[in-house]
């Protein structure tokens, strides 16, 4: 199959998808404070990339600009809202707890 977006757009989606099994795997073995941090960037970078594709568009990517309504992105953007909602307060309650 072949795309015609920029080569770093593919780049970025398989390294979001590394990085969110990074975050499960530190998650599951007991790394809270690393994990829930991974897992907030793991739900912001997709936000940043939806904003930024749909507003003043990335470099070589102009397509989407505009397109705040594809079903795609929003079913998308509410999975990562979910995923900072839960990520973002248990990292600071991550930070609170003190470690020996």
């Amino acid at each position: 199959m072949t795309t015609r977006d920029p080569h770093y757009i593919g780049v970025a989606y398989h390294v979001l998808e590394i990085a969110g099994v990074v975050a499960a795997v530190l998650l599951l073995i007991g790394l809270v404070r690393p994990g829930w941090a991974l897992a907030v960037a793991v739900a912001v970078g997709p936000l940043l990339g939806y904003i930024l594709s749909r507003g003043s568009g990335l470099p070589h990517y102009s397509d989407d600009i505009g397109n705040w309504t594809e079903p795609l992105g929003l079913a998308s953007l509410a999975v990562e809202g979910i995923l900072l909602l839960l990520s973002v307060p248990l990292f600071l309650r991550s930070l609170r707890r003190r470690t020996y």
